[in-house]
């Protein structure tokens, strides 16, 4: 048995000890000891000065917000080990950083050196695990305290040769529908607790804030729709088709961290297959020809789900992730940018200059309050749990107080703001005002046409393929501690399902919202500051709540907001595009892509301590990064070109020959250093 599972189950504990020294926890910590017996009362002083005395020598704080502070005195007959978890975190002067929160007491006698490197072994075997960190935080009772240690020993096990089960990893079942199954049986056994997690707080921050993160989009995308495909598709189909797909995947996904919705790619596959329906060579019902294409193209990802086509995605690897990632970003962050300079450059009789700059003003500000806020939580000011909050909250407080301004300061402008039909009926109508129906007649169409679709339907299932994998990926990833385990299988079935209903809708197609999913992933995340030994300071992400409930909420709001839209003419577009840029911008954090780029300004002498650049020479870093660079700059050629962009899924998915290509180039330890799933563990810890 652990060393420390049976110091807690002997109840030699203390939570939530309220310290403002280290003086005062050694001084209270001793006091417990002698409470229990261990220790003589008039041998108190002695230890403590001792520790004390420890302390001076050298820091027992070791990092991971762990200090052990320990002494070895003939007044002491048996090892003993005291666990204590502050109620506030304290700056010990850890290695990496990071305030110290629980601290292990170490006492024994003096000739007990073999079980004092057996404790301190034990403890960092425990405390290197992020889940174990996360669940000594917010355990409140002994039974709470143990169940951290079987859920310890639960992910540290050895596998066994007898499990069949596949592992999250991309394994081929050798059955069809295999690894589906497997998905299934994997997650299901979480599914109750996907409902208890999210009983937090942070549920109703991540809610608000994903409310309008899926909202801009949603509104700005159907607009884009709208005038793209002369109104066949709107703001209230993406908004019908966004609410409903979006409770359908939460409750019904296998990762519900995942957020559906309206991505460029998809957009774009959208306009060029309109454009080519009314080209004068086919002159073809667009939305029927569409249902037919949306129709295969979700039958065809059934099948891959179905034949654990999702396997190949291992061939994917952080440098296809890197840029698939880092366009999708720039999707975003452009968009508010050409917003915000159209509101500037477009200036008319009727589109005044204060009115551009009044836009400028209002997207700015709630760019500027909601990173200042998310910020906040690293800030030296106010008490912990305010931070917390403020932080949580800060992307829902920008838009609310940005929104406000807008009618206080600025309602002699005439700014832009929301504009949705005041009914819940489709956008295209004939010419007698009459909407169409919601089901479309889609045998309305010649035969040939139906089986014509197949060869685009292809191409649009190649792109739902990467598009939903790799966003999968990027929620699954290493980086971000997931317990529950992954469902690429399962999910891509049930994007297929979806892309057939918003077919015969007339909805547009939704998949995996790279830069929405990773933002629910961060809103949901618990995070601590850290150091690494060149001083460079990051947020590692230590626990995420993996909940169905923000998934559900979200969408609920989105469709109840269907009731309010004429009211919805509150918030100014300028706002949230504002918020849009916010997404992008924090969506790049983390992508080591970027990092690399700032390298070639950096000077050399001070560049970050990251394991690439200790372990792989300065002109391969650059000319990695430019590889990546350039296949970033084709695909943003080719999703702009009119003629290449339904081909756009070929490229993506060219990125993978490439990547294979770069192995004749680069030196194998140097490519996978750069090419590493995560970042390895000696960057977040050195123990001393």
């Amino acid at each position: 048995m652990s060393l420390l599972r049976q110091a807690i189950r002997n109840g030699s504990f203390l939570l939530d000890l309220k310290a403002d020294s280290l003086e005062s926890i050694i001084h209270q910590a001793v006091n417990l000891v002698v409470m229990r017996g261990v220790l003589a009362p008039e041998h108190r002083d002695e230890i403590e000065h001792g520790l004390m005395e420890r302390e001076r020598v050298a820091c027992t704080a070791i990092g991971r917000s762990t200090s052990v502070p320990h002494v070895y005195s003939e007044h002491v007959t048996e090892q003993v080990i005291l666990f204590v978890r502050l109620a506030r975190p304290i700056n010990l002067g850890a290695p990496d950083g990071t305030p110290t929160r629980f601290i292990w007491l170490l006492l024994g006698p003096a000739d007990f050196s073999s079980e004092h490197l057996d404790a301190l072994a034990d403890i960092a075997r425990h405390m290197s695990d992020d889940e174990f960190c996360y669940e000594l935080r917010v355990a409140s009772t002994l039974e709470s305290l143990n169940q951290a240690f079987d859920n310890f020993d639960r992910r540290n096990a050895p596998p066994t040769t007898e499990s069949k089960e596949p592992s999250v990893e991309f394994v081929h079942s050798g059955r069809f529908g295999g690894g589906l199954m497997a998905d299934l049986h994997r997650r299901l056994q979480f599914y109750a607790s996907d409902f208890r997690d999210g009983l937090n707080l942070k549920t109703i921050s991540s809610v608000l804030f994903l409310y309008f993160a899926c909202l801009a989009p949603a509104i700005t995308f159907g607009a884009i729709y709208a005038d793209e495909t002369a109104g066949h598709i709107g703001v209230m189909e993406l908004l019908v088709g966004t609410a409903v797909c979006g409770i359908v995947y939460a409750i019904s996904s296998g990762q519900p961290l995942i957020i559906l919705g309206g991505t460029g790619p998809l957009l774009i596959f959208t306009i060029i297959l309109f454009d080519l329906c009314k080209d004068d060579a086919y002159n073809l019902p667009f939305l029927e020809t569409r249902a037919w294409v949306g129709i295969w193209t979700g039958l065809i990802v059934i099948l891959f789900a179905l034949t654990d086509a999702s396997c190949l995605i291992r061939f994917f690897t952080r440098f296809t992730d890197e840029i698939f990632s880092a366009l999708i970003s720039l999707i975003f962050i452009f968009k508010a940018m050409e917003h915000i300079g159209h509101g500037l450059s477009d200036v008319d009789s009727t589109h005044t200059l204060a009115m551009g700059l009044v836009d400028l003003i209002l997207a700015i500000g709630t760019f500027g309050i909601a990173m200042s806020l998310s910020r906040l939580r690293s800030s030296r000011y106010l008490r912990h749990w305010m931070r917390e909050f403020i932080a949580d909250f800060g992307p829902s407080i920008a838009v609310i107080a940005m929104s406000i301004a807008a009618v206080l300061w600025f309602s002699m402008v005439d700014v832009d703001s929301m504009q949705v039909e005041g009914s819940v009926q489709p956008t295209l109508v004939d010419a007698a005002g009459v909407p169409r129906p919601w089901l479309l007649n889609i045998f309305s169409v010649d035969s040939w046409v139906i089986w014509a679709t197949i060869g685009p339907a292809i191409l649009l299932a190649m792109l739902v393929y990467a598009d939903q994998n790799i966003t999968a990926r990027l929620v699954n990833s290493p980086d971000h501690r997931l317990q529950k385990g992954a469902a690429y299988h399962w999910d891509l079935a049930v994007v297929g399902g979806l892309l057939i209903l918003c077919s015969v809708l007339g909805w547009p197609w939704l998949v995996a919202a790279t830069v929405r999913s990773l933002n629910h992933v961060r809103s949901l995340a618990t995070v601590e500051k850290t150091e690494n030994a060149a001083g460079d300071q990051r947020e590692r992400i230590i626990h995420v709540r993996e909940t169905r409930i923000t998934g559900i909420f979200i969408h609920l709001l989105i469709g109840g907001s269907l009731l309010f839209v004429n009211q919805m003419g509150f918030i100014p577009l300028a706002v949230l595009y504002g918020l849009f840029l916010f997404m992008g911008i924090v969506s790049l954090s983390g992508n080591q892509f970027f990092e690399r780029i700032t390298l070639w300004i950096t000077d050399p002498a001070l560049f970050p301590g990251s394991h690439y650049v200790r372990n792989v020479p300065r002109f391969s870093v650059h000319l990695f990064t430019i590889f990546q660079a350039s296949c970033l700059l084709a695909l943003w050629f080719i999703k702009e070109s009119p003629r290449l962009g339904i081909l756009f899924p070929l490229f993506i998915v060219g990125l993978i020959p490439i990547r294979f290509g770069l192995n004749r180039i680069f030196d194998a330890g140097h490519l996978a250093a750069l090419d590493a799933e995560e970042e390895p563990s000696e960057d977040e810890l050195q123990w001393t």
